[in-house]
C-alpha cells in the first residue's frame, strides 16, 4: 500500500468521524437483549442496504444446524424473533483474500437501572467515552467494521476481494447466530471480529458450558421444618461441591499450554437461581443456572460426565437428594476451547495494520472466557482472531468505551482490509 494511498484512508476515517459517533450512538439506544433483537438487526439490515449492498435478513428458526458441531441447546427462546443479518460485497473479479467480518448485537442484561449513572439504553458521551449497555461488547466493534468499509469507499477504493458482514445474535449465550452464518454456507479466507480486545490480539478462548441444576424439597410449614427438606438450602451442598471441583479444575490446567499463562483459567458462576413458592413454607423446588469453563483439551461430553459424577456425587452427602437426586440440564453454551496458532498469514496481516497505526506490536490475550471466534477457526478451518476497542463495564453497571481508541481500531481494520482483499479504484 503506497503512503498516498494510507493517507487518503485516514483522511477518511476521520472525515466519517462524528458520523460514526452518531451511528454508534443509534446502535447502543437499542435495547437488543435476548429475543428482543430484531428492531436493532432491521435497522442495521436497513444501513447495509442504503450502502448499497445485498443483505440477506432471515431468523434461526429458519436454519437447521441442531446437527452440527458447536451447536448448542435452547429453551425459553423464541428463534423466529432471532434476526440475523449477513451483506455480502462481491468483488467481480476477486485478487486477494476474502474475509468475513462478525459482529455480535445481543447484549446482556442491565440490571437495576438506578445503579447506573445514567440510563443504560441512553447512550451519553462524558469525558472522552461512550457510556451504555453494549457501547463497549461489542457494538463499538460494529461500528467499526461497518465505518471502516465506509472509509475505504469514501477514499475512493473499494474491497478487491468478497466480504461478508455479518451482525448476528446468541452470542451471549449460544453462539448459535454465528454457527447460522456457517449453515447457511458463507466462507472466507479469514474472519475477524472487533471484540473490545484493547487493541490487543486475542489467541485463545476457553470452552464454556452453561448447564441448569433442578432440585427438589419436600415441603413443610415452617413450623415444623424438620419433618421437611429445604431444596433452596441443599442447592448450597451441590454449588461448594462445583466450587471445591472449579478448584481441582485450575491444578490441572496448569500443564496447558497455553492456558497455563493465566492464572485460574477455570471459572465457575452460580448465575441466576429461583425457588420456592410460599415464605412459610419449606420450598419444594429450587432451579441454579450455572456456568463453568470446560477443562481446555477436554471433550464436551467427558466434560458433561465428569460434572454430573461431581453433582452426584454431592447429593449423596444430603439424605433426601440421595434418594431424589437432582436433575442436570444442559442449556446454553456447549463451547469448546480455541486457539489461533501463531505464524498465520492473516494474523501477519493484523499485526501490520496495528503497527501502522500505533508504531508498536500488539500485545496478546488469553481470555477465560468465550467468543465466535471457535465456530470459524476450529469447526470450518477458518482462522479466526478477535482485535477491537478498549473499554471497560462489560456486563457491569457504567459500561463504557474509550471512543478515541474507535477511531484508531476503525483505522486499523480500514488497513487491514485494504492488505488482506486488496483495493481498487471505484
Amino acid at each position: 500500500m503506497t503512503q498516498d494511498v494510507r493517507a487518503k484512508i485516514e483522511a477518511a476515517v476521520d472525515a466519517n468521524w462524528a458520523k460514526e459517533v452518531a451511528w454508534l450512538k443509534t446502535l447502543v439506544a437499542f435495547p437488543s437483549l435476548r429475543g428482543q433483537e430484531a428492531p436493532c438487526q432491521d435497522w442495521i439490515a436497513s444501513e447495509f442496504a442504503r450502502r448499497g449492498w445485498p443483505v440477506d435478513r432471515y431468523t434461526l428458526a429458519e436454519v437447521e444446524m441442531s446437527h452440527l458441531p458447536g451447536f448448542s441447546p435452547i429453551a425459553d427462546t423464541d428463534y423466529t424473533r432471532a434476526v440475523q443479518v449477513v451483506a455480502s460485497l462481491r468483488a467481480p473479479n476477486p485478487k486477494g483474500k476474502s474475509l468475513i467480518l462478525q459482529g455480535h448485537v445481543d447484549v446482556v442484561p442491565a440490571g437495576p437501572p438506578e445503579m447506573w449513572t445514567t440510563p443504560p439504553f441512553a447512550p451519553t458521551e462524558r469525558d472522552g467515552k461512550l457510556y451504555g449497555r453494549g457501547s463497549n461488547d461489542m457494538k463499538s466493534g460494529v461500528a467499526a467494521m461497518v465505518f471502516a468499509l465506509d472509509a475505504l469507499r469514501s477514499a475512493g477504493l473499494k474491497p478487491a476481494s468478497d466480504i461478508y458482514v455479518q451482525t448476528v445474535t446468541e452470542e451471549e449465550s449460544t453462539g448459535n447466530g454465528a454457527l447460522s452464518t456457517l449453515a447457511r454456507g458463507y466462507r472466507a479466507d479469514a474472519c475477524l471480529i472487533p471484540e473490545p480486545t484493547a487493541a490487543r490480539i486475542l489467541r485463545a478462548t476457553v470452552g464454556v458450558m452453561w448447564f441448569r441444576l433442578k432440585i427438589r424439597g419436600r415441603p413443610v410449614h415452617v413450623s415444623e421444618s424438620e419433618r421437611g427438606t429445604n431444596a433452596i438450602l441443599s442447592a448450597y451442598g451441590l454449588i461448594e461441591a462445583l466450587r471445591g471441583h472449579t478448584r481441582e479444575l485450575n491444578e490441572r490446567v496448569k500443564s496447558h499450554p497455553w492456558f497455563s499463562r493465566i492464572p485460574n483459567p477455570v471459572k465457575f458462576n452460580p448465575g441466576k437461581i429461583s425457588g420456592g413458592d410460599w415464605a412459610s413454607s419449606t420450598p419444594a423446588w429450587c432451579d441454579v443456572d450455572c456456568r463453568i469453563a470446560v477443562l481446555p483439551g477436554m471433550s464436551l461430553a467427558a466434560f458433561r460426565e465428569e460434572l454430573s459424577g461431581v453433582v452426584k456425587a454431592a447429593a449423596r452427602q444430603d439424605p433426601f437428594l440421595a434418594e431424589n437426586p437432582p436433575e442436570i440440564v444442559w442449556n446454553g453454551f456447549q463451547a469448546d476451547d480455541y486457539v489461533l496458532e501463531p505464524g498465520s498469514e492473516f494474523e501477519a496481516s493484523v499485526r501490520a495494520a496495528h503497527r501502522s497505526v500505533h508504531g508498536t506490536e500488539p500485545e496478546e490475550s488469553i481470555l477465560p472466557a468465550v467468543t465466535d471466534c471457535r465456530f470459524y477457526g476450529r469447526y470450518y478451518d477458518i482462522p479466526s482472531l478477535s482485535y477491537g476497542a478498549t473499554g471497560g463495564g462489560s456486563h457491569g453497571f457504567d459500561e463504557a468505551v474509550d471512543l478515541e481508541s474507535i477511531r484508531t481500531l476503525t483505522l486499523a481494520l480500514s488497513l487491514f482490509i485494504a492488505d488482506w482483499c486488496g483495493v481498487e479504484a471505484i
